[in-house]
Parts: C-alpha cells; structure tokens; sequence
C-alpha cells in the first residue's frame, strides 16, 4: 500500500542532467588542461532526498566513474545496492569503523591529522595499500589540512606505505555568492597548497575544488574532476543562472481527502492562526512537517490544484495541511501538486519553496520525509 503524498523520481531525468553536465564541462577549452574533467557524482544525503540506492545504480550506467557520499555507512549502502565504481567518503573518519574502507573498496577523504593515523591503522591492520583524497582547508575552515601549513603536517601522510595518494582537494564557502571575494582567496589558497604538496613529493595527485556553482562560475576550478550535487537533479544553486539544459528530478503529490466550508470568523488549524474573512472552501492534505514540510510554508506557500495555486492557509500540522480552494473547482480525491508541474504552465519548483520560508533547495529536497514512499521510472 501507498500513502496518498508521494515522491515520484524520474532517473531519466538524473542521466539526462549527468550527460548535459559532461557535454558542457566538453564545450569550454581550457588553457593548460589536455581533457575535460571528469565528473564526481555527489549522493550524499540519500542523494539529495531522491533516493541514494536508485540514483547512484541510475548515475552508473549513465557513465558515472565515482560517486561521492558523506560517511561510510552510506557508502555502504550503496555497495549493497550493487554499485560498482568508485565511491569517494567525504565525512570525518576519525571516529568511525574503518574495516569498512577495505572491505567495500571506498576511498576515504584524509582531512586530519587524526584521520590520517586512524586510516593509516586501518590500512596497516587489514594489510592493504589505500587510495585517498586529501583535503585542505583554504576557507570554510571546518574539515582539512591547512593550506599555510601543509609542511609541518602531511610529511608523515605522503610518506605511509599504506597509503596513496590520489587526489587533492577544497572545497568552496561562497561559491553561490558571486558578490563574495572568498571563493577568489580560496582558489589562490588552493592553488599555494597544490605548489606545495608538489614540492613535498605528492606528486601527479589529481585536483578537485568545483561543487555545482563553482561550475557554473568558474572554469579555472574545473581542474581535474568537477563535484555537482544539486545541478544533477535539475536544480541551479540560487542566485545564479545556466543555460544547461536541466530537467527537475523530483515531484511531490498527494491527493484533496476533504473539502469544507468556511463561514467567516471560522479559524483553521493549530493555534488558530488563519481566521476566515469571508465565506471560502478548504481543502485538507496528507502531508505535514513529518513528511519534510515546512512550518513556515503557513501562509507563504502555495499547492497546485487543477492546475491552478491554492494558498497554504492555517499552520502546517504533523500530518497535514490545509489550503483555501476558493473559486478553484476540486473535489476530494483531485491530485494536489506539492512540489513540480501540473498541467501545462502551472508549476512550483524547489527554489520556489525554499525561497518562500528563506532556507535553500538543498535543505528543502532532503528534508523529504522516509515515510513518503519514493516512485522511480527510468526508460532504462
């Protein structure tokens, strides 16, 4: 059985962007590089809510060489799931069980010098040479060597039998702020800590620093490998713009189980914040804050009905909301769109949501709930 508010993922529309992603990286030239970069598939996060089992098997036979999740345990999943490329961990390590970077072949991100001598360990224990990317912190300042301070401590790093080194990289503060001179500071950062790590013997590593709006800004931190999430499930990072032919992956739908009539004066919901001006027609939905909705969409935000915007009106409970279907024809059982297109020019995107509450649409996609169940089709 399936509950009335579901997720409906289009894996076609995952290969489609993964593919217009590579033909773009192919159409720009750059001085000094002899190829394109290769493109790392971000699935962190249950592949931005859409699903990280699915959409990584879907990104693998688009061509996808390595994905890229946040810890072990999800990269995990996807090897049971049956992936087979390169999965780059980018999470801490330090605090984690390690045997399951040999025993599932993932290459794990050093970023400590804790990380380095727990993963040094591990590799030792299970007499295996590891593959590893090395991270540096030009700016962001959570997770990473520092870039002035590489001399002091990656020595030890580059020299472990058990250890190899196979890329290097950063990754940007700013980069969906183009007003924000960081991401400059941090490429030349960047740029210093790759001189220097050559001069310490890290010799022909590979260089990535590029998420999904640092592609679209800046060829010059394309370098060898290029990092998209969002763009690969159709969304462009706000404020900026593309002209990447994208296709939104996820739509979200349910279904009117009620219709009544307000008199004015009547209020709605919890806390009886939406009081009836005048004599309106409210239609009630399965699907609350506990499916990833948003407390703040009260108000704010709107469904598609018929093709047509009905305002979210009375607080978003856990299970449902409610929404004012005055002079729109609906009856229950009609489709509500949440989340996507209906009809042929109706349509709410995730910037759209996520603007309306001021979060982001990476915030928005993940936060989808596990308990609405996700429907793929893919032609594949």
């Amino acid at each position: 059985m399936i509950r009335s508010t579901v997720a409906h993922i289009d894996l076609d529309a995952v290969q489609a962007n993964f593919r217009s992603i590579v033909a773009f990286l192919a159409s720009r030239p750059r001085s000094g590089e002899a190829a394109p970069p290769e493109v790392i598939a971000v699935v962190k996060a249950n592949a931005y809510g859409h699903g990280a089992a699915p959409v990584a098997l879907a990104l693998e036979r688009a061509g996808a060489r390595m994905l890229a999740c946040a810890d072990i345990e999800e990269a995990v999943v996807l090897r049971r799931a049956g992936v087979a490329v390169d999965i780059l961990v980018f999470g801490a390590l330090s605090v984690s069980d390690l045997g399951g970077l040999a025993e599932f072949r993932l290459t794990p991100t050093i970023s400590t010098p804790t990380a380095a001598a727990a993963v040094e360990a591990a590799a030792r224990r299970h007499g295996v040479r590891l593959r590893y990317h090395l991270k540096i912190d030009t700016g962001m300042h959570r997770l990473g060597f520092r870039y002035d301070n590489l001399a002091r401590t990656v020595a030890p790093l580059l020299a472990s039998p058990h250890l190899e080194l196979e890329a290097i990289y950063t990754h940007f503060a700013t980069a969906d702020d183009p007003g924000h001179p960081l991401m400059e500071r941090q490429r030349q950062r960047f740029e210093q800590a790759l001189r220097t790590l050559r001069e310490l013997g890290a010799g022909a590593a590979k260089r990535h620093a590029a998420n999904s709006a640092a592609i679209l800004r800046d060829a010059r931190v394309w370098y060898d490998f290029v990092r998209p999430g969002l763009l690969l499930y159709g969304v462009v990072p706000p404020p900026l713009a593309a002209a990447l032919p994208l296709r939104p992956a996820m739509s979200l739908r349910s279904r009117l189980v009620a219709i009544k009539g307000l008199r004015p004066g009547d209020n709605v919901g919890y806390g009886a914040r939406f009081t009836a001006e005048r004599p309106c027609r409210i239609g009630v939905i399965p699907a609350g804050y506990a499916d990833g909705l948003d407390l703040r969409l009260a108000g704010r935000g709107s469904v598609l009905v018929g093709g047509r915007r009905a305002p979210i009106v009375g607080n978003v409970s856990m299970d449902m909301i409610t929404v004012d279907l005055t002079g729109v024809p609906a009856r229950p059982g009609d489709e509500v769109v949440l989340l996507g297109a209906q009809g042929d020019a109706a349509r709410i995107d995730v910037c759209e949501m996520a603007a309306a509450v001021g979060t982001i649409p990476w915030e928005t996609l993940c936060r989808v709930g596990t308990r609405i169940e996700r429907i793929y089709n893919s032609a594949e």
